[in-house]
């Protein structure tokens, strides 16, 4: 039934990245930077996929005790390094597209676009030679992203209340100011890599 669950996210993953695709296309200019930066978030759906993906191997390695060998055939740790390599790539490019948009305002916009690439980097690193990499920068790393994914909420709740009218106007606001709920992805998958990590010094390398 989980597994069955988590194919659902991931579908509709997919399905929601092909309707924000056509929301972006539909309009004037098509793919434009504007566009990209007022319509549906391109990049958005495809999170419910990675979360999918996320559940069920999180599944497979659950029935085996985290003893698991493989996954889809891959390394275990391996496999989920490089996901979450590739999940932290994805939401820096979305991050730094709508920061763009703000035209980084605050000098803590940059922040988004500076660690987490350093750290998909070294993950990557890690995926392709795990023995060449030394474990220690890549959770450093890890942990500032994760802690980048909590301080991020907080600056974009002050973001919210620098519209007019502030969070007495939360039913505008929260709609048209910073998304709350977006930088808590950093710290989900800072959270994921750190187990990928775990997950790999036990079984593959």
């Amino acid at each position: 039934m989980l597994d069955g669950v988590y194919r659902v996210a991931e579908a509709t993953g997919v399905v929601g990245l092909g309707f924000h695709a056509y929301n972006i296309l539909k309009r004037p200019s098509g793919l434009s930077w504007l566009n990209l930066f007022y319509a549906a978030p391109v990049g958005a759906p495809f999170a419910l996929t990675l979360a999918g993906f996320f559940g069920r191997c999180a599944v497979r390695v659950g029935r085996a005790g985290g003893r698991l060998a493989t996954l889809f055939g891959v390394p275990a740790g391996r496999l989920l390094t490089a996901a979450t390599a590739a999940g932290i790539a994805g939401t820096v490019s979305e991050a730094g597209l709508l920061h763009f948009r703000g035209a980084y305002h605050d000098p803590a916009m940059y922040l988004p676009v500076s660690i987490p690439p350093v750290t998909a980097g070294l993950l990557g690193a890690t995926a392709v030679a795990p023995k060449s990499v030394p474990r220690a920068p890549v959770r450093g790393a890890l942990w500032a992203t994760a802690a980048l994914g909590v301080a991020g909420v907080g600056f974009h709740i002050y973001g919210v209340s620098r519209n007019m009218g502030g969070w007495r106007n939360w039913s505008q606001n929260v709609l048209n100011g910073p998304p709350i709920s977006a930088p808590p992805s950093f710290l989900g998958l800072a959270v994921i890599g750190i187990a990928a990590l775990a997950l790999m010094d036990r079984n593959d390398a």
